[in-house]
């Protein structure tokens, strides 16, 4: 039963939002968080909101054109039987930490649903780790059970530990389980089929409260400079925080949202599970092998896609085709992950009269910063904060706030809903990140006269070249302005007279060649386009190194640069 009073103060606060969407001072001024003492999402919310409900909360188009359309009501009793099966049939309980490691497929839904339900902790995996990282999350996340693709069993086989193997194939990890393991399910390290989970009752009784701050999900950052921190989320943390991610994103009752973002990763929680189940919209996928972006935008007209979320790598790769082929642009379009820069937001507005609104937040939170719809856009701005976040600019001398410039903090006397309990079995990373009353980003920015946000980095990233300040993210962004660049990366290159000068590494677009001649028209952009000190010095050709949720590694590049290279190119030779 869902728990007395806590679906009400949810819900109006979720109604509030709604009603202040495009009136952004009125939302920040009257919004205030949620904060019942026993919650839980799954039971209090979804299944209220899926009683009776035929409405589509889930549809998922494959390559191959097939299509699985589950309903609210259909989520909620699916989700139920897969809930009791775990409990009933492995033992799962409150507390026990799961490995999820699916693709985009009804099952994950399935499985974080009735993990809620049965209180356990979610650790989500992409389906891209490898062997050595699914030790990592196994060992120091302690989990008891994993719910993983029958193609991707083979990969736990030099992962140690007592933990219930479960397979999940289509209908066909029984057989697949079979064939690999010499059986399913017992004590001799079998797979269990996950299909098994459809016999079970559809109605799921809790065997005891939530309370909203229990431990929900333990996510193992991207590492993109180093080890993977692990991230503890509780049942209010993410389920209710992302109440601002649905303002931000703009969501109502209805929509068809779909978000570009691979499982296992904080983006897909955000956008592929709790905003849009918390507007009540559909939650739309697309899958595919390659990116094609002439496809994807056919099954967007084809289905309604009404807002669109995507991270900058795949809006970069959108510009370089055709835009206009969308005959029926979302009415909400964002971007999340890193920076988008400005020249990417105005190929699209001019192609489908739609802008596309940036937002700022971590795996450690909810979206932090936003253009939320009715909001004025400012060029290259992240906006404002969102609903509910207290943002300050820590000064980078005296660390005291009101900085116009300066790192991203959240004020801890009013801590949001939307923010990590904290690094889980760190408690002195925890502490230095919520050293002082704030709770440290690690990204710089800068703020204008109107209280609008512009990202100028990441702290580690900024650098110095002949004693000026570079923000690699305003390099990008110019050389992006140049036809012949997809991707850019700025990294410090030593030098021994400046000592360091921006290096770019430079995806090419399609129909351009590495070599001198384009070496020498890129210089002579930057030169044209970029102040005398920011000027990129050194340009190499190369494919950049990404985690696999997509961000670029630049502590690689970082490395690589410290060394020489036969492949850059150097300004002084190229004028």
């Amino acid at each position: 039963m869902p728990e007395s009073g806590a679906t009400e103060q949810f819900r109006a606060a979720r109604d509030f939002l709604l009603r202040h969407r495009e009136d952004y001072e009125a939302a920040r001024a009257g919004f205030s968080w949620p904060r019942p003492a026993r919650f839980n999402w799954a039971l209090d919310w979804f299944d209220v909101i899926a009683a009776g409900n035929d409405a589509t909360a889930l549809h998922i188009v494959e390559e191959d054109g097939t299509e699985t359309r589950r309903s609210f009501a259909e989520m909620s009793a699916r989700s139920a039987r897969v809930a009791n099966w775990l409990r009933d049939a492995h033992g799962v309980a409150a507390g026990d930490r799961i490995v999820v490691m699916l693709a985009n497929q009804v099952e994950l839904w399935e499985t974080a649903l009735a993990a809620m339900k049965l209180r356990a902790v979610v650790i989500p995996a992409t389906p891209l780790l490898g062997p050595a990282d699914l030790r990592d999350r196994v060992e120091r996340g302690r989990a008891r059970h994993v719910v993983v693709r029958a193609a991707d069993i083979g990969k736990f086989d030099d992962v140690p530990g007592e933990y219930t193997r479960i397979a999940v194939g289509g209908g066909r990890s029984r057989e697949a389980a079979e064939a690999a393991r010499g059986g399913v399910g017992g004590a001799g390290g079998g797979w269990a089929a996950f299909e098994d989970a459809y016999a079970a009752d559809d109605t799921f009784v809790p065997d005891g409260p939530t309370d909203a701050s229990d431990t929900l999900m333990l996510y193992f950052t991207s590492g993109t400079t180093a080890r993977p921190k692990l991230v503890e989320h509780t049942h209010t943390s993410y389920p209710v925080g992302h109440l601002a991610t649905m303002h931000w994103i703009g969501l109502r009752p209805g929509d068809v949202h779909l978000n570009i973002s691979s499982p296992g990763w904080a983006k897909h929680a955000w956008s592929n599970l709790f905003a849009p189940w918390n507007a009540e919209a559909t939650v739309f996928v697309h899958n595919y092998t390659r990116f094609d972006p002439a496809r994807l935008m056919a099954e967007m007209d084809r289905h309604g896609v009404t807002s669109f979320c995507a991270p900058p790598t795949v809006w970069r790769m959108l510009i370089q085709a055709d835009l206009t082929a969308l005959r029926t642009p979302p009415r909400e379009v964002v971007a999340a992950g890193e920076p988008l820069n400005p020249e990417v937001i105005a190929a699209v507005r001019r192609a489908w009269g739609v802008s596309v609104r940036d937002g700022f937040g971590q795996t450690e939170t909810a979206v932090q910063i936003s253009n939320s719809p009715g909001q004025l856009l400012k060029p290259g701005s992240m906006g404002r904060p969102s609903p509910g976040f207290r943002v300050e600019l820590l000064d980078p001398v005296t660390g005291e706030p009101g900085a116009d410039e300066g790192e991203i903090a959240l004020d801890l006397s009013a801590r949001p809903a939307g923010l990590m309990t904290g690094y889980h079995g760190d408690p002195e990373r925890t502490a230095q990140a919520m050293r002082g009353g704030f709770y440290r980003t690690g990204d710089i920015a800068a703020r204008d006269a109107d209280g609008y946000l512009t990202y100028v980095g990441r702290a580690d990233d900024v650098f110095k070249a002949s004693d000026y300040k570079i923000s690699p993210f305003e390099l990008e962004s110019a050389l992006l302005e140049h036809e012949a660049v997809a991707e850019a990366a700025v990294v410090p290159a030593p030098d021994p007279v400046r000592l360091a000068v921006p290096k770019a590494y430079v995806v090419l677009a399609d129909g351009w060649e590495p070599g001198p001649e384009t070496a020498k028209a890129l210089f002579a952009h930057a030169r044209a386009v970029l102040a005398p000190y920011q000027r990129i010095r050194r340009i190499e050709f190369a494919e950049l190194p990404k985690t696999v949720s997509g961000k670029i590694r630049r502590i690689e590049l970082r490395e690589r640069t410290a060394a020489s290279s036969t492949a850059e190119y150097r300004e002084e030779d190229h004028r």
